[in-house]
């Protein structure tokens, strides 16, 4: 059996569940998609190990903004993000690959 399995992701980020559950989804195209299913939509990101950054749901991160999805980058742990529902995910996607 193996001990290990490579990957090819760069970072991650990191998605608080509990945000995401008190505004019951906000982003996507009809507003109903939780940020985490919305980002692994998007190029570049998902959730499998083949992706170039990797989006994972963890539970509370202890911020609970007001209206918002708590967000952290782990290339750069020391500011997180807070990101507003209805928030275009691409243009968020485009800079969290560092195309913008």
């Amino acid at each position: 059996m193996r001990d290990e399995v490579r990957a090819r992701w760069g970072g991650a980020l990191l998605v608080c569940g509990k945000c995401s559950k008190k505004l019951g989804g906000g982003f996507g195209r009809k507003g109903k998609r939780s940020l985490a299913k919305a980002l692994r939509d998007e190029p570049g990101l998902g959730k499998g190990r083949k992706a170039a950054l990797g989006v994972v749901e963890v539970r509370c991160l202890g911020v609970c903004p007001r209206g918002a999805v708590t967000l952290v980058d782990t290339r750069a742990p020391d500011r997180w993000r807070l990101v507003e529902a209805g928030a275009d995910v691409a243009t968020l996607a485009a800079g969290l690959r560092g195309e913008g």
